[in-house]
C-alpha cells in the first residue's frame, strides 16, 4: 500500500471511531480528495463502524454485569 492509500484508510477509520459527522466527502472538489483512493477510505469507514459497534456492545455488557 502506498502512503496515499494508508492515509485514505486511516482517515476513514478514525472518522468513524469518533462518531462525528464525516469531514470529507468523496467528490472531485473536496479539500482532501480520496476520490482516487476512495475504496481504501470506504474500507476504513466500514472497519471503523464494526469496531465502534463492538466497543458499544462491550460497554453494554460490562455495564449490565458489573452493576
Amino acid at each position: 500500500m502506498t502512503s496515499e492509500e494508508w492515509h485514505s484508510f486511516l482517515i476513514g477509520l478514525f472518522e468513524v471511531l469518533c462518531p462525528w459527522p464525516a469531514r470529507y466527502h468523496i467528490t472531485r472538489q473536496s479539500q482532501f480528495n480520496p476520490y482516487r483512493e476512495h475504496h481504501y477510505y470506504l474500507a476504513g469507514r466500514w472497519i471503523g463502524l464494526r469496531i465502534l459497534v463492538i466497543e458499544v456492545l462491550a460497554l453494554i455488557y460490562l455495564a449490565t454485569h458489573l452493576l
